[in-house]
Formats: C-alpha cells, structure tokens, sequence
C-alpha cells in the first residue's frame, strides 16, 4: 500500500527477524537457548510456569535474531479459588527461558490461562499509555512500559507443579523507518513521532479470559513516542540515512489491534541555528495513511521518505520591480557578497535608487487614481480586493508546527486559507469590490483586519479545500525580518492616496492569531508570488 511518499509493509514476527539483526523485546521470548532457574524446583508452596523450551516455540527464524523476556517481567495467573497470583519472581536481566513461581492452588485443572499485562498493568488489565519512550534506535527494550501484553494457555498434569505456555501477543506494533534525501533534514534528528488515530488506539484495556484478546473501548486516539536518552542519542534520532536503515533510527510503537485510520505527525529537530546564535526549530512532518487492519501479533513496517517545502529565497521584492531584492547576491553564490539568510542580519548591497532594476516603481497618478503594477510577474499577483476575500473570509488557520525551509534552514510557522475556488463556491470573492462588497481598494483607501484566526490547522477532511502560506519575513534596508514569524505578500495594487512623501502598495500581512491587508513603503522586500504557487486554485 503506498500513500504519497512513504509504504505500509505488513510483516509477521518471523519476517520482521529476517529485516533486523538483533531486536531484544519480550514480543517473542521463545528462544532455545540453556535453561535459566531462578527458582527451586522443589518448593512445595509454589507452581511453576515455564516459558521458553522447544515445546513451547513459536515459528520464527532464529538464525537471525532473538527476542527475549526482560527484567521486571511478571505474568499473572487465576488460581483454583479465583484468586489473581502474581508470579513472586521476574527476570533481573534479559533471558530467553524462564521458570516463573506462583503461589496459589493449582491443582484441580491441567490447563490455567496466563496473563502478561505489561510492566504497567495488572492481574488482566492492560495499559497502552499515550506517552511512550524509546531511549536509543533499533531496541524494543521499552515494549514492557509501552503496553506490550499477551495471554496463553498453560499445560500441565492435573494435580502437578509444572506447567509450560507460549505467550500468543495481543498488542500490535508499528516499526518506523523514516529517511531523507533532503540535504537540510540531513543534519536534524528526529525527536519523536506523534501518532493520531480516527478511533481508540491507547488506554487501558482487558484481556478476554476466553479469546484472549483486547476488549474494551478506550477514548485514547493519540501516542507519543519519545526518541532520545543521555550520551550518543540526547538530541534525538539520526536523518542522515537516505534509506530505511533500523540501526540509524529505527523506532517501535505499541498501539491497540484494530482498523485504524492513522496520521503520522515526525518531530523533527534542527540544531544547526546554534552556528549563528540562534535557538533550535523543531516542527513536524506529517505523513497520512488510508484506513488499514492492524492485527494482533504483528509488526508493520511504515518506512517514510521525510521531505519538507523549499521556499527559494529568491522571491523577495521591491513593489512591481523587474528584478529581485537581491539578483546578483543569491544566497547560493559561492563567493562574494550574499543576501541575508537569518534573521536580524543585514547587507547593504540593496537597490536604494530607482537606476537599479531592483528598486520599486514610484510613480503615483494621483489620489483616488487607479493605479495596478505595470510588471507582467506583478499582474500575476492578487489585487488588493481579491487579498481582502482572503483574509476576511478565507477561514485562516495558523499552522505552529509543519516544517519547511528557505535558504538551508529550517522553519515553522504560516497560515491556511480557503482556496480560491472554495471562496468563489462560497459566494465570497470578487476582483472587482473588497471584502466589504462595496469599495474598491484600488481607488478608495481601505485595510481590513482579522482577528479571528483558528489557532490549529484544518483538518485532514477539510485539508484540500485550502492552501499554506508560510512566514517567509521580509526585508527592510537589507535586513532579514521575521522569517518564521510573520509574512507580508505583495498585491499588484497601489494604494490610491499619497501619505506624507510616502508611495505605498497593498500586500498581505499575518502573523499568528491575526491576518489584515495593509498598505506600506514600496521599497520594503516583501514576497512577490501567486498564489497558484502555494497550492491555490
């Protein structure tokens, strides 16, 4: 199955060996390896259930690898008076036979159903908690705190002390693989990884004492999988793998078995702002998947291909000029003088006088006159009127997380709007009249204001009835200002009116919770780009 840029590959235990070279988890503990007693066999007071000897197998490929139980794992047994018994011993280290010692009557059956609730539950309740945490890459050591459960149906001689069993897991579990071929995600990490669900994937749960299985419906539609420790790993998880690879970030999660419809939401880290004294950006990357079965006992491969929007930097400009803030000064350049690529920092090689190409078209007809940008790429631009529908009516949504980068770094921060399309559907454009229905911005000064802004993005079923503006800054007198944080988009309209021995022009300006068409100095470097460009039509 393949949505956008990532597969869903479904393995069972077996095949999941032969992809890894080493996974220790108690997912599958029986391995034929030299008994492990921890207990005296000859205690009277208590049963043994054993787990771990060739008759209790499962099928696996043991040549390449072993699964284990691991220290702190108990399981839990209903004796003859219906009285939960936890085992008094759990391993101290990770082992693949173990002899677990209960107390309690045993004796009028040959059969007793064992329970294995997890590190975080008890008797036959089990919790998936919402927060999970993986502490180094390929490792399910942390399966036993994230919900990883089973049941099993111990045999023995009636009246006797020994019983053996094979652990049947109820949970299912998601191995991520995540790569890049993006350059700037190269040098980032991956923090954690935010699963949402259409329906109950995490909360506490019971083990059906007849199927075995995970019954009860919980409220939990998100996990959190946290990815970093001391040492090698506190930053997060490595991207600098251009394929799957388990050994560089490979991350498990423990969810709840059922027909689920999941987003899939990478916390992604990139700490080289500290080479110019500036904070790390974490955001997201999201990946959707299509409703699919997610069965008991089994891992799924979910390896995703994490790329993120360039925007180019070279789409900064003076109002209707023919050539770009900074031609001739790319920040791609490999000598020389360059534009400004962080924010607060400044060059002087702007335009400054209208002998440049660069420098912005002055000319005012006069008051109430008016006048449209004289450039063929500036009449690609909304006018002012058309912006006004947008901002007034475009539903904007604030976006705080989803990543993308300008100029080899990475950012976060922009708003939703209504397509163009969906505002025409909505009887709410016009090219000719502004937001008000009545005034034409073109010839009558006007700004609008929205305060209104919904503070989460639009969601997955609303998704394609929008498009995503991000904070790409601007720049005044050679300056970076506020990538990342605001945006002013050009219009192709000058305002009517002359303000003191200031000539102004339109654009759009937002930042987060507000969203307003203003007018202002023509000479700023605001972006100049359509929309079509950003996923409008």
């Amino acid at each position: 199955m393949k949505k956008d840029l990532f597969k869903v590959r479904l393995f069972s235990l077996a095949g999941l060996l032969g992809f890894m070279l080493t996974l220790a988890s108690c997912v599958n503990e029986e391995v034929v390896q030299k008994a492990t007693n921890t207990g005296n066999d000859n205690d009277k007071n208590l049963t043994t259930f054993s787990t771990g000897g060739p008759e209790s197998r499962t099928s696996m490929d043991y040549n390449s690898g072993a699964f284990f139980w691991e220290a702190g794992d108990y399981i839990y047994v209903k004796d003859d008076d219906g009285i939960w018994q936890k085992s008094k011993n759990a391993p101290t280290a990770k082992t693949s036979y173990f002899k677990f010692k209960v107390e309690g009557k045993f004796s009028t059956k040959s059969s007793y159903k064992v329970y294995y609730p997890g590190k975080n539950g008890i008797n036959n309740q089990v919790t998936i908690p919402a927060i999970q945490k993986q502490a180094v890459p390929n490792t399910t050591t942390h399966f036993g705190e994230s919900g990883d459960c089973g049941t099993a149906d111990a045999t023995g001689i009636k009246g006797g002390k020994y019983f053996s069993f094979k652990l049947d897991h109820q949970a299912a579990y998601l191995v991520f693989l995540p790569f890049t071929n993006n350059k700037v995600l190269q040098h980032c990490f991956l923090t954690k990884i935010e699963v949402n669900s259409d329906n109950d994937i995490t909360d506490t749960y019971t083990l059906d004492p007849v199927t075995g299985k995970l019954k009860d419906i919980g409220t939990g539609k998100q996990i959190i999988l946290k990815l970093n420790s001391d040492g090698n790993y506190m930053n997060g998880f490595s991207l600098k793998n251009t394929s799957a690879d388990v050994t560089t970030n490979g991350a498990f999660m423990v969810i709840k078995p059922g027909t689920h419809k999941l987003k899939i939401r990478y916390w992604v880290k990139d700490y080289s702002f500290w080479n110019y004294g500036l904070d790390p950006v974490e955001g997201t990357i999201t990946k959707t998947l299509t409703s699919h079965s997610f069965d008991k006992n089994k891992y799924y491969n979910i390896t995703a291909d994490l790329n993120v929007r360039d925007y180019d930097g070279n789409h900064y400009y003076q109002w209707d000029a023919k050539q770009q803030y900074w031609y001739g000064y790319e920040w791609t350049k490999e000598e020389g003088e360059k534009q400004p690529i962080t924010n607060l920092s400044s060059r002087e090689f702007y335009a400054q006088n209208g002998s440049d190409p660069r420098y912005a078209n002055l000319y005012f007809p006069g008051n109430g006159i008016k006048y449209n940008a004289q450039t063929a790429y500036f009449n690609k631009l909304p006018n002012a009127n058309e912006m006004s529908w947008y901002a007034m009516y475009g539903a904007p949504h604030f976006d705080a997380d989803e990543l993308w980068s300008s100029m080899g770094l990475l950012y976060k921060g922009g708003v939703w709007l209504k397509k163009k399309s969906v505002l025409i559907a909505d009887g709410n454009y016009s090219t000719e009249y502004s937001a008000d229905g009545i005034t034409d911005m073109r010839t009558t000064y006007k700004s609008y204001g929205n305060n209104s802004m919904i503070m989460v993005p639009p969601s997955t079923a609303e998704a394609n009835n929008y498009f995503y503006l991000p904070f790409l800054g601007c720049y005044i007198n050679g300056s970076l200002l506020g990538l990342g944080m605001y945006a002013w988009y050009w219009s192709s309209s000058a305002e009517p009116r002359k303000e003191g021995i200031h000539i102004n022009a339109y654009y759009l300006a937002f930042e987060k919770g507000s969203i307003g068409v203003v007018s202002y100095i023509r000479q700023n470097g605001n972006i100049a780009q359509p929309f079509s460009d950003f996923g409008d039509n």
